[in-house]
């Protein structure tokens, strides 16, 4: 397949604030390295528990500030009251950043339950209402191909993406997969809920295959047996690891592309390379 049969395609890329003046020089040179690409928008994580909300709004606020990108902040429920996080918001809204990616929240300490903040908002449709009751902010949510894992089946998971979009989201953005019938598979799920905004796949190029492979068993996403054959025998070869991880991230993109999907979120890891490269293979290069 060429890339003229697939047509233009488009990407967003995310972020992960800096934990230290390494970390924030790495990030900086990944933005300055991915910027010409000219992304329809760049997203700002939080971390669990709300662990880096002032590195967040840091980051989106310099990413205003001093680049031509257009910014989407991350914000959770966890660890703030309502009125804490409808001032993060406004705050946002003033600085000139017209787009938020409302998520539940990761709990505060690994592996356990979920609490919502005495006085915050309790899941990720609440922080929809109470954001569209702000501003009119262009509004992203996660969407679980194979199941948020916390929810009660797919069905709830299902009826619970519906209910974020109902009230008020505009995108929703998938958990990285590596499968893409498991992606089909939830799209002919979701057209038959009644669910007509866009739902941007999410895709992680692998570098690190054991990193991944943690991150996968968090979130609930499968690694089909023959991705981890590829990078069998490759701990110690990371030049290696990086041709196969982009090798297969254009395979997977290609493969969605061929059907019909035009909006691919890459999640970058603050690392520009495998992106830069991924990009370059789908036809993506910067203006002149």
């Amino acid at each position: 397949m060429t890339l003229a049969s697939i047509g233009p395609l488009s990407v967003s890329f995310e972020f992960f604030p800096p934990k230290t003046p390494e970390m924030e020089e790495a990030l900086w040179r990944t933005v300055r390295r991915l910027e010409p690409l000219n992304p329809s928008f760049v997203s700002v994580t939080y971390g669990a528990g709300g662990s880096t909300r002032e590195r967040t709004h840091a980051t989106v606020k310099r990413l205003v500030e001093e680049t031509k990108l257009k910014p989407a902040a991350h914000l959770t429920c966890v660890a703030a009251t309502r009125e804490e996080v409808d001032a993060v918001a406004r705050d946002y809204w003033a600085a000139g950043v017209r787009h938020i990616v409302a998520l539940r929240g990761d709990a505060q300490a690994p592996g356990a339950p979920y609490q919502p903040h005495p006085g915050g908002y309790a899941f990720a449709v609440d922080l929809v209402q109470g954001l569209k009751k702000i501003a009119d902010f262009e509004i992203s949510v996660a969407a679980y191909p194979e199941v948020h894992p916390d929810a009660a089946s797919a069905e709830a998971d299902l009826d619970n993406l519906k209910r974020k979009i109902d009230a008020g989201a505009t995108r929703a953005i998938t958990q990285f997969f590596f499968d893409n019938e498991v992606y089909f598979r939830f799209m002919d799920r979701v057209l038959a809920a009644g669910i007509s905004v866009p739902v941007v796949p999410g895709i992680i190029p692998v570098s690190n295959f054991k990193q991944i492979a943690k991150f996968a068993t968090a979130t609930g996403a499968s690694i089909p047996p023959a991705m981890a054959r590829h990078f069998e025998g490759l701990d110690d070869d990371a030049e290696t690891r990086k041709l196969v991880a982009v090798a297969l991230a254009a395979e997977q993109v290609h493969g969605l592309a061929k059907a019909g999907i035009r909006d691919f979120h890459f999640y970058t890891l603050n690392r520009a390379d495998l992106c830069f490269a991924l990009c370059h293979l789908l036809g993506l290069r910067p203006a002149a």
